[in-house]
């Protein structure tokens, strides 16, 4: 009898430790991973990058968009719920990827607007009448010019700043760092540098609670 309560103590005793050890390698492994993306966190957020959120949210989600796609225009509100499911832990970074033809001048655009502090509502009217400008995902980025009115932008302003090279350094470093992190379509999301094991609404739920868990 005693040899048996020997035999279960030692297992219940093996068993703690596995789960011990096991949680102990998860958090060197979280903190291996954060410490990795913060030695490269350059390639995913840069100065210029537009955010949304808590400046020190330790969750930061990188995002590569293209004003004319539509799945782009999908997530939106998508990302905007799991950012209200974790208030304050959780900051999103806009990138660009203008893939689709003359996107650029769009997204030259939104850089402008960000100079008078008005990106996040330019994008979103952008968004909202993504059918009218670039239908069949043909942009015709003259046409956005009329559903950006009500943003409250100075557009003689805006259409001067477009014509900045430093506008054209932004997207030339996108773009770059896109390469750099095989960014091939959009969108494309990083999760403290992860990228997504496949694309998908429930895989980018799933990478963000996961950070979330890992680092609160």
């Amino acid at each position: 009898m005693k040899q048996k309560s020997l035999v279960i103590v030692s297992a219940v005793f093996l068993l703690i430790a596995f789960v011990a050890g096991a949680m102990y390698y998860q958090s060197r492994k979280a903190a291996a991973g954060a410490e990795a993306y913060q030695r490269d966190r350059s390639t995913f957020v840069r100065d210029y990058s537009p955010t949304r959120g808590n400046p020190a949210a330790k969750v930061e989600i990188a995002e590569f968009f293209d004003p004319a796609c539509d799945t782009c225009k999908e997530f939106a509100p998508m990302v905007k719920q799991l950012m209200d499911a974790h208030p304050d832990k959780i900051r999103l970074i806009a990138r660009y990827s203008p893939f689709h033809p003359n996107s650029d001048q769009v997204v030259k655009m939104l850089a402008a607007a960000q100079m008078q502090g008005k990106f996040w509502e330019t994008l979103d009217a952008v968004f909202a009448a993504q059918s009218l400008w670039a239908p069949q995902h043909r942009p015709q980025p003259e046409l956005v010019w009329n559903y950006i009115g009500g943003v409250g932008l100075d557009i003689r302003r805006l259409r001067h700043d477009m014509e900045s090279p430093e506008i054209d350094k932004m997207i030339e470093q996108d773009l770059a760092d896109g390469k750099k992190l095989n960014v091939k379509a959009t969108p494309e999301f990083f999760v403290n540098g992860k990228p997504l094991p496949s694309f998908g609404y429930e895989q980018l739920k799933t990478l963000v609670e996961d950070a979330v868990s890992s680092v609160y």
